[in-house]
């Protein structure tokens, strides 16, 4: 029996927008807990449960929007995508992905996560207590960095740039510590030094710049960090650049981002 309406609708409005993989679509967990709640309610026969599945990554190192970066552990498909158990390195946790070619052993990043919990499959007969949507991107090993797309990894893709020297000054922060403290430090402007992973010119008027500087979790998705900036750059370019901290930052067309460095000037290189 093919998945319901209800079981491949979320990964659907998941995928990549069809203009390229340069921003993703994200819907809201408001939207998503929703959904699931009426799936569920619908569906009393699935009854499964994965209890004897290995435990689920903590979720507070997972961040809404953000990535998953693990090993291919197990494949299970369904019509139209796929639910993969990936080992992360720090415990195992359920996605559902976008169709693609995957096998065990493989490396994958999940981005634009959400969580679902007691999600229930009827075509599995399967209830996942903890599960992440989102869409996939293989991850680039370090070796092909070089040759990526002219504009960069897709988003959230480790670049294992290595440690980079943090900006001096006040103001300076890690792009790890900035994931931390982003919260407290809405509003505020903060430098940050890194290397540029992505780049992305004249979108909405703006040049988008994505930087790593080998801080943070890339499991959690908390090693990137999005900036906007009137100035250019490069692939591969280290860089402070000065900005202010926002969160939650919706653009329109239904993207948004958890954390973005705003208007940011290009104050070193």
């Amino acid at each position: 029996m093919a998945e319901s309406a209800c079981d491949i609708f979320v990964p659907e409005i998941l995928s990549p927008a069809a203009s390229g993989p340069s921003m993703r679509r994200l819907v809201t967990f408001s939207l998503l807990a929703t959904m699931a709640a009426g799936c569920s309610a619908t569906k009393p026969e699935a009854a499964a449960s994965d209890s004897s599945r290995p435990a689920a990554q903590s979720s507070t190192s997972i961040v809404a929007g953000g990535t998953i970066t693990g090993t291919v552990r197990e494949v299970i498909p369904v019509e139209s995508y796929l639910y993969l158990r990936l080992d992360t390195g720090n415990g195992e946790v359920w996605t559902a992905v976008n169709e693609s070619k995957l096998s065990v052993g493989d490396a994958v990043v999940v981005y634009n996560v959400m969580l679902m919990e007691q999600f229930a499959s009827p075509t599995l007969k399967r209830t996942f207590a903890r599960i992440y949507f989102g869409s996939l991107q293989p991850v680039v090993p370090a070796s092909d960095a070089a040759i990526a797309t002219t504009t960069g990894l897709a988003a959230g893709v480790d670049a294992r740039v290595g440690v980079v020297a943090p900006a001096a000054g006040s103001g300076a922060n890690t792009i790890g510590t900035l994931w931390r403290r982003k919260d407290p430090l809405v509003g505020t402007t903060v430098a940050v030094r890194g290397v540029v992973v992505k780049y992305n010119a004249d979108v909405m008027g703006k040049n988008w710049i994505h930087l790593q500087d080998g801080s943070g979790d890339p499991a959690a998705g908390t090693h990137d960090l999005a900036a906007t900036t009137l100035e250019a750059a490069s692939l591969g370019d280290t860089i402070t650049l000065l900005g202010t901290i926002r969160t939650n930052v919706d653009v329109g067309a239904g993207y948004k981002y958890v954390l973005l460095l705003e208007n940011a000037r290009i104050v070193g290189r």
